[in-house]
């Protein structure tokens, strides 16, 4: 059951790749960290911020071995800006869910840090254990994103398909990657959030190809049609935000096309054979 459910999550990917070249605001940012010890992985969410509203902050605890919320936290958390405490330490606290959502005020521009202290799980004390994030108010403090080979180790799904880095069409992609998409602003704010969605299945997704042949030759037959799509971008000039939204509403398109249209007309034309044959009957 799980790995048909990660399955399903990789094909969802395939139809939102083509979203890599397309402009990606009003998302949710998203970040998730290990505590110091690896104890448990903290999630932080929140919407864009404005200096002097208040932004809820959405806090979930997750068990690394499982990737499912942990329940009965005791935790502290503690907003501070250049050395000084802006909200907390709050005392500590215990969520039931794993889950909780803190409204925060950030006054002014610039980088926070967001720090949680981890110090009890199901109703037992446990060593402190730390985790901070920053969190950027304003675009003049914004830094440049990180590539997620990078942060991650590169194209897993793809590497596993093609047997290696090195293969034509893993340097496609991260040429593309690096050289088309990176370019524009619109698609770095993208990447940021599909590597937060890709990075939670790849894994499994990969090592599932090594271990069955089979399923490895399906992935490969089913990237193929996206690969040959994205490969148009390698033999046109992009130097705007518009050519960039114009071409990506074109690739995806195509993709549409070839992975939804094409399948349901065949499924039609089937179905319209089959009803004549049964009024000839």
């Amino acid at each position: 059951m799980y790995q048909k459910r990660e399955f399903m999550r990789f094909l969802i990917a395939l139809l939102l790749i083509p979203l890599l070249i397309t402009p990606a605001f009003a998302q949710t940012n998203s970040q998730t960290l290990p505590t110091e010890k690896g104890t448990l992985d903290v999630k932080l969410s929140y919407d864009k911020i404005v200096p002097g509203d208040q932004t809820k902050l959405l806090i979930e605890f997750i068990n690394p071995q499982t990737k499912k919320i942990q329940e009965h936290v005791d935790y502290k958390i503690t907003v501070s800006k250049d050395g000084k405490t802006v909200f907390g330490p709050i005392p500590l606290t215990h969520t039931s869910v794993g889950s909780v959502k803190i409204p925060v005020e950030f006054v002014n521009e610039g980088v926070y840090s967001v720090e949680f202290e981890i110090e009890g799980i199901l109703f037992q004390p446990i060593p402190s254990e730390k985790v901070s994030f920053d969190v950027t108010v304003g675009e003049s403090f914004a830094q440049p994103i990180p590539t997620p080979e990078d942060k991650k180790g590169g194209c897993l799904i793809a590497t596993a398909t093609f047997g290696s880095e090195l293969s034509s069409q893993v340097q496609q992609l991260r040429e593309l990657r690096d050289n088309t998409i990176l370019n524009t602003k619109s698609g770095m704010a993208f990447m940021t959030t599909f590597n937060q969605f890709y990075y939670s299945f790849s894994p499994t997704v990969a090592d599932f190809e090594r271990e069955q042949p089979i399923f490895k030759e399906v992935v490969k037959l089913t990237l193929t049609p996206m690969l040959t799509s994205l490969s148009i971008l390698n033999h046109v000039n992009i130097d705007s935000e518009q050519e960039m939204l114009g071409y990506g509403i074109g690739i995806i398109l195509m993709n549409v096309g070839m992975y939804v249209g094409i399948p349901v007309f065949g499924i039609l034309k089937i179905y319209q054979f089959k009803r004549k044959e049964d009024l000839q009957l």
